[in-house]
């Protein structure tokens, strides 16, 4: 009787962890392509999910956005609420930063080789986007968008993004770019199935 026992028991088990992986809900795929109009580039788009149930915990580590050969490096930085962004400065040649964005600040400026860190946690409703400035350099110019989850990509130059792990649900797509706009567009995914959501902006 024991020996049935355990061996009815050891058939739920096996039957529990063979639901489990599919009863969880596993994320899925959004991707697709952002098209300029009017521009040759299609790179530096965010493509981002609007809003997603829950709350999300920012980076434990800082983000890196470096200053080398006179361009802010990444030139668009998507981050979550709540990040630190450490600013480096890889130029032979004093660096500085500030924002005129939102709450404003100003690093000051700093040598080679030297950071500064900034913690984006006053967007009170994302996206918040903040400009990045050298007084020192003013052709330079780069951008932080600090949103509410984890779901977002930076397009190529072909216009090319993929946001992984997205939980299955109903969202609403949205992009921004510095120069062009376009509206959401509704999203659905299911479990284990990509999705694909094409969007085109203009200037």
């Amino acid at each position: 009787m024991a020996r049935h026992s355990a061996f009815i028991g050891s058939i739920i088990v096996a039957v529990f962890v063979a639901h489990s992986g599919p009863l969880g809900g596993a994320g899925s795929s959004i991707s697709g392509t952002v098209k300029v109009t009017g521009l040759a580039s299609n790179a530096d788009a965010v493509v981002y999910v609007q809003q997603a149930p829950g709350t999300f915990a920012p980076s434990a580590k800082p983000v890196e956005m470096d200053q080398k050969l006179y361009q802010f490096i990444p030139r668009v930085l998507p981050i979550l609420a709540g990040t630190t962004v450490k600013f480096l400065n890889s130029d032979p040649t004093p660096h500085n930063v500030f924002s005129p964005d939102n709450e404003k600040y100003n690093l000051g400026t700093w040598p080679q080789g030297q950071t500064k860190d900034y913690v984006f946690s006053k967007c009170a409703k994302p996206p918040c986007v903040y400009t990045q400035l050298c007084r020192v350099h003013p052709e330079m110019e780069g951008y932080v968008v600090v949103l509410q989850n984890p779901f977002f990509a930076v397009t190529n130059k072909d216009g090319r993004y993929d946001i992984e792990n997205v939980p299955p649900g109903s969202y609403q797509l949205a992009v921004w770019h510095a120069k062009a706009k376009a509206q959401p567009k509704a999203v659905t995914v299911d479990a284990g199935k990509p999705a694909t959501v094409d969007l085109v902006l203009a200037r």
